[in-house]
């Protein structure tokens, strides 16, 4: 910072953006890879023809290139140490350098501008090195411009140098990029931006509470411009001290106390008391949007302690977001936070939408009150399993048997046996599976794993009839000798009950396999034959129909025979 403290120039006043914009790469705050990779490509002369700067806003990407620029056309050769500044050095950094051509793509984004650049790389420098070509928003260089530029940003003369800054990255053509030595500056951090900040004050000769420094700091997001525009105004509205009161009211931001104070209502499940504390915030100036907004940044930081309690030493965080935020990251579950911030979410969306936002903010806030009482579902398990016994250690799991002296299980149901000793004599069965077609038996067989008695009953048996311990069928003519008594015998042995299956000579439905796939054809051709299907067919030609499904279940109306359990193994 080489300039007066004073404001007020024989030019008029400079805001402070531009009066404190870095003069050298030592006031470049928060880049330091960037000057690094430059110190040692100027100390070993590995001195690229184009450099592409990138970043969001106010981060320093001109500043950056005029920088650059100074430091190629330093007295004594391309150096990162500029001690002194002069009359080409002034000129560069105030943007009035022959050599140094500045243009902004945004208002020059035709072949036309770009032809004047190819012309101009013929001449040598005048006063410079070397002649600097830069151009900002880069990326809003038409298509055809950034083709013409292509072979003399490729090979440029050798005292040609171009430096490109972006905040669309992705909007510029690979084809540009490789030819770039490409820098990513970084946002700034939050105490970072609060120690320049504080020491522009001293500079201006103001006092400001550290409180203000940290509501400006977080209001800028990472860009040193908007931080300083910030504190501009902020100087002007407070006079020679700047307090945290008026930085709030003017950014419409409250005290973070209050918002804590409001979390705490919410959390607690008091929805009055949260709808008279936005109220308030409303009334001293607070914007419904922004306090929501404060809102879930603090339950953010609440679950960023909960999962990393060494952030509590945050400088850019109050002492009353550290003390309390801790204070709840200790007792608040992880799920009632992350539904907590998923509504904030959602509700930071209808604010929007909405043309009152205060009624949208405190409906958001009713809501968050009402859930934060409901159970998580770690809890709903908890509550489920209450009254349940637990189970013993190193108890034999149940096993699918019947009663050796008892009469068989009715019904077609199966039953797990208990422990012998703690079942009574007359205890009914505990678990129940009625069998009331043979698609029912096709299906448990799967369950069972056995997929080729799965497909023989669905392909070469005829359903007739199931009851109780019963199966009647008939088979087809290339069906297996055995097929029937196979069938029984795993039945038995699965459930545990005596199962009798029947063959007839003739009659019974189709097989279960070729019952899906009529069903299937019926549905297709209905759905083909309807006309908004043909009208669509028509309008696309050569689609296909691939597959119906029904618009409550969502599943294919047809599965030929075959259970998602059974496609999942194959």
């Amino acid at each position: 910072m080489t300039e007066e403290a004073s404001g007020a120039s024989a030019h008029g006043y400079r805001v402070l953006a531009r009066k404190y914009r870095p003069q050298n790469f030592a006031d470049l705050i928060g880049q330091e890879a960037v000057v690094r990779t430059l110190s040692n490509a100027f100390a070993t002369g590995r001195i690229a023809q184009a450099y592409m700067l990138t970043g969001v806003r106010g981060v320093g990407k001109t500043t950056t290139a005029r920088l650059i620029a100074r430091a190629l056309n330093y007295p004594g050769g391309p150096s990162i140490d500029m001690p002194e500044v002069t009359a080409d050095c002034e000129a560069i950094l105030e943007s009035r350098h022959i050599d140094v051509i500045e243009m902004d793509a945004a208002s020059n984004t035709g072949v036309d501008d770009v032809r004047e650049i190819i012309e101009g790389v013929r001449y040598a420098p005048i006063q410079a090195r070397y002649k600097v070509y830069i151009i900002d928003e880069v990326h809003m260089l038409s298509k055809n411009a950034f083709n013409a530029l292509l072979k003399t940003l490729e090979e440029p003369p050798p005292h040609v140098k171009f430096i490109f800054a972006t905040t669309e990255i992705r909007k510029v053509p690979v084809t540009i990029l490789s030819r770039c030595q490409r820098f990513d500056l970084r946002r700034m951090d939050a105490d970072v931006l609060m120690q320049l900040f504080a020491k522009v004050a001293r500079a201006e000769k103001v006092a400001i509470e550290d409180e203000a420094l940290r509501m400006i700091a977080r209001a800028a997001e990472g860009s040193a411009r908007d931080g300083l525009s910030l504190l501009d105004q902020a100087i002007a509205y407070g006079s020679e001290t700047v307090k945290a009161a008026e930085v709030g009211a003017m950014l419409g931001l409250m005290d973070r106390a209050r918002v804590i104070d409001l979390f705490d209502a919410v959390m607690a499940g008091d929805a009055a008391a949260a709808i008279k504390e936005i109220e308030a915030q409303h009334q001293a100036g607070g914007d419904p949007h922004t306090i929501l907004s404060d809102l879930a940044d603090f339950v953010h930081w609440v679950t960023r302690l909960k999962v990393a309690p060494n952030a509590a030493s945050d400088a850019s965080r109050s002492e009353a977001e550290r003390v309390r935020g801790k204070e709840h990251a200790g007792k608040i579950s992880m799920a009632h936070l992350t539904r907590a911030w998923q509504m904030l979410l959602k509700g930071l969306k209808e604010i929007e939408l909405h043309s009152d936002q205060l009624m949208a903010a405190e409906m958001v806030l009713i809501r968050l009150a009402y859930a934060a009482s409901l159970p998580s579902g770690e809890d709903l398990v908890k509550l489920a399993r209450q009254g349940t016994p637990e189970p013993r250690e190193a108890r034999p799991a149940p096993r699918l048997e019947r009663e050796a002296d008892g009469p068989p299980i009715e019904n077609g149901q199966l039953a797990v046996a208990a422990d012998p000793v703690e079942r009574k004599p007359a205890e009914p069965p505990r678990e129940t599976r009625p069998f009331a077609h043979l698609r029912d038996i096709a299906n448990y067989v799967g369950e069972k794993r056995d997929i080729r008695l799965k497909n023989q009953i669905e392909t070469l048996m005829r359903p007739i009839r199931v009851s109780p311990g019963q199966i009647e069928i008939a088979l087809e003519a290339n069906a297996p000798p055995g097929l029937a008594n196979e069938l029984g015998r795993k039945l038995n042995e699965w459930t545990g009950m005596r199962w009798m299956v029947l063959v007839s000579r003739d009659g019974g439905e189709k097989p279960l396999a070729q019952q899906s796939k009529d069903q299937k054809d019926t549905i297709f051709r209905e759905t083909r034959e309807h006309p908004d299907v043909q009208a669509i067919l028509k309008r696309f030609p050569g689609a296909e129909i691939v597959d119906v499904r029904d618009y409550d279940t969502a599943a294919p109306v047809a599965d030929d025979i075959q259970t998602e359990k059974d496609l999942d193994e194959r």
